[in-house]
């Protein structure tokens, strides 16, 4: 199999200032072309490190993908770099001149300055890659069987170019073999619990077909993976362990593809032909983010409504004054009839109430940090569970909102 390594270059990553999306994009693009990604390697705005870490992945690897220090300023260094690691000199490129050119003058309507013109710059003995989406090209350098490829760290210009160039270029140059994926999504239960549920299946599993558990908020995804020559032979295969193993897990099983819990619940609505809409005092509008962040989800998600205050709740949902004072805000009482007055003030088919107490503050004897209720229904029943969660602030409302779409997706299968 063709073995890949991902640079990427800046300062900004290893301190943490810009997370690094870039090499994790790459590696599921990598990944679905059956090239297999090897290291994945971070350095900072450094000479010797970048050269250091250069001269390492290519005893690894067949392919060395780089992203970052391409821009204009002098904390730029990879172009000067390569230029020297493959013995070549500067040349302004005529295709990349053109490109900056228009950009400045027919897109940014500005002037182009020297600095512009020095991204037209690129080492004589490389195969400029077009960026589509930016000012800096891409480039491309062979050496001793290996293929070297840099492209801009800004995330938006980087896709385009392996989109359009990159992906096809390597799969001109090296035979990949099949790589084949099925995911399903367990919720509910721990990593362990599923594990031991799976462990004579995957003692049972052909050496070409590997088990990935992948937990996530109460979520653990199960991916099998199975590498050949034969793509339609390893797809037959992978399909048959894929259907034993949904039927090990059933219990738990709420989805048979790789989707969010989101999703899930929006493509359950759509397909009813249903909505919703949600009542947050705990959460902020974190549930409503996570729908709505979906295309489309306007067929089926109806609005919103963010209720903090004691008077919020009564004026916006009709809770009960008395409720309050005799329940307080995180109870049962109280978010069913978040829930209730939800539905009326809004007319969905479905909604979601959530109090809870998020942390580090505000935690009682009788209700402590990570205290949650949750209220889910129609205008024809409501149910409510309680919750106890027992991370930090951030954590404790992301578990609230997967448990809370939860509830939904499984009050939604089991009334309607």
């Amino acid at each position: 199999m063709t073995n890949a390594s991902i640079i990427t270059i800046g300062d900004e990553l290893l301190i943490g200032q810009v997370i690094d999306t870039n090499s994790a994009w790459i590696a599921q693009q990598l990944n679905k072309a059956g090239i297999r990604v090897k290291r994945r390697v971070s350095v900072g705005d450094v000479f010797d490190e970048i050269w250091n870490a250069l001269d390492e992945e290519t005893l690894h690897s067949d392919i060395i993908l780089i992203t970052g220090g391409l821009g204009p300023t002098s904390d730029d260094i990879t172009k000067p770099l390569l230029c020297k690691y493959f013995g070549g000199k500067m040349v302004i490129n005529d295709e990349a001149l053109r490109n900056v050119k228009y950009l400045f003058e027919q897109v940014f309507k500005r002037p182009v300055t020297e600095s512009n013109f020095k991204q037209a710059e690129v080492p004589d003995n490389c195969t400029v890659i077009p960026n589509m989406r930016g000012t800096a090209p891409g480039m491309l350098f062979e050496k001793n069987g290996k293929i070297f490829i840099s492209m801009p760290g800004v995330p938006y210009e980087m896709q385009g170019m392996v989109q359009n160039n990159v992906i096809k270029i390597l799969l001109e140059k090296f035979n990949s073999s099949a790589i084949q994926h099925r995911t399903l999504i367990t919720f509910g239960v721990g990593e362990s619990t599923i594990a031991d549920l799976l462990q004579h299946f995957e003692m049972e599993l052909p050496e070409y077909i590997k088990l990935a558990y992948l937990p996530n908020y109460g979520m653990v995804r199960l991916r099998l993976s199975a590498t050949g020559a034969d793509k339609e032979a390893i797809n037959e295969a992978i399909n048959i362990q894929f259907e034993t193993m949904k039927e090990l897990v059933k219990e738990y099983l709420i989805a048979i593809d790789d989707e969010s819990m989101e999703k899930i619940i929006g493509n359950l609505l759509l397909a009813k032909g249903k909505t919703v809409s949600t009542a947050e005092s705990c959460t902020g509008g974190y549930i409503a983010h996570l729908l709505t962040a979906l295309p489309g989800s306007s067929a089926w998600y109806d609005g919103s409504v963010v209720s903090y205050s004691y008077q919020a709740k009564e004026d916006l949902l009709n809770v009960k004054h008395s409720t309050l004072l005799q329940h307080g805000a995180v109870s049962e009482e109280v978010v069913r009839e978040m829930a209730k007055g939800l539905l009326k003030k809004i007319h969905a088919d479905y909604a979601i109430a959530v109090s809870g107490i998020m942390g580090p503050a505000g935690g009682l004897p009788d209700k402590p940090v990570g205290t949650v209720w949750v209220a889910v229904g129609n205008a024809h029943k409501i149910v409510a569970h309680k919750f106890h969660f027992r991370f930090d602030r951030k954590k404790n409302i992301e578990l609230t909102a997967m448990n809370a779409l939860n509830l939904l997706r499984k009050f939604i299968l089991e009334n309607d």
